[in-house]
């Protein structure tokens, strides 16, 4: 919350407040009701301003944000990916695997970065992605329900490819909530991270119409695919889930009704 306001409005204290309501107290005529009433709007507003003003010199209220209204403790600049992995393209493919166990060691920054990138990172100036769209359109989001990163708080976090950065959310362990919504699939609850991939559909639909659907549908499989692959080029396990509840996938990731979750990915160590 960034706060605005007119500098005539910052010396009514308490004292000021009272000397109004005293003012107000005392009109008598009825030509002056219109007066009385604008004073008493006054004080009302002078008051609010005092007790925000006073809140947040306590810190009770963040009043220095971002320009996008997150708060700035919650964007999580990332490590630039790297391009010249050390496993070829032709090898991940031949390792793939839908992996559902993993070790309780946490992953690093670096490779919660990698992944995301990945999945929807900018590779070219014109901000086209790793993943083809239909139109460029990317209604695809991806967002993070982190467990077990070192450095990284747990909490949900929507990645923003155009910065490549991740805002946090959500604060708090997520992940027994999702498992549970996933018709209680252990190994959501059990990775480090899940990946969530969720589209906005009205982004492709808007140009395509109902063929449309199917293009998010194409999209997603994309980027699922490329997490896979990188996955297996960071020597880490992840699996495709689709059976999960919508409703409840979206109650936990605060998504609106227009947010439809299409994939959860668990990512994790492999034992």
């Amino acid at each position: 919350m960034t706060v605005f306001m007119n500098h005539t409005h910052t010396d009514v204290g308490a004292g000021g407040a009272l000397g109004f309501l005293w003012m107000g107290s005392h009109v008598k005529s009825r030509d002056e009701q219109g007066a009385q009433d604008m004073i008493q709007r006054v004080v009302v507003i002078s008051a609010t301003w005092a007790i925000m003003l006073a809140m947040i010199s306590k810190g009770m209220i963040m009043a220095h944000t971002s320009p996008s209204g997150y708060q700035r403790a919650d964007i999580v600049p990332l490590p630039q990916p790297h391009y010249d992995g050390k496993v070829s393209v032709e090898s991940a493919l031949c390792q793939r695997r839908s992996v559902r166990a993993y070790t309780e060691a946490p992953l690093t920054i670096d490779e919660v970065a990698q992944l995301v990138w990945a999945a929807q990172g900018i590779t070219h100036a014109d901000g086209l992605r790793t993943a083809p769209s239909a139109g460029a359109l990317y209604p695809l989001r991806v967002s993070l329900v982190v467990g077990n990163v070192q450095t990284l708080s747990q909490g949900i976090y929507t990645y923003r490819p155009d910065k490549h950065e991740l805002v946090r959310v959500i604060e708090g362990d997520k992940r027994a909530e999702l498992s549970a919504a996933a018709l209680e699939q252990s190994w959501v609850g059990h990775s480090a991270v899940v990946i969530v991939l969720s589209a906005l559909y009205e982004r492709t639909t808007a140009r395509y119409g109902e063929r449309g659907i199917r293009y998010v549908h194409m999209e997603v499989g994309h980027a699922a695919q490329n997490i896979q692959l990188q996955a297996v080029s960071l020597n880490l396990g992840t699996v495709v889930v689709g059976a999960f509840d919508d409703r409840k996938v979206q109650r936990i990731m605060q998504m609106t009704t227009r947010e439809l979750p299409l994939s959860l990915m668990p990512v994790g160590r492999i034992p």
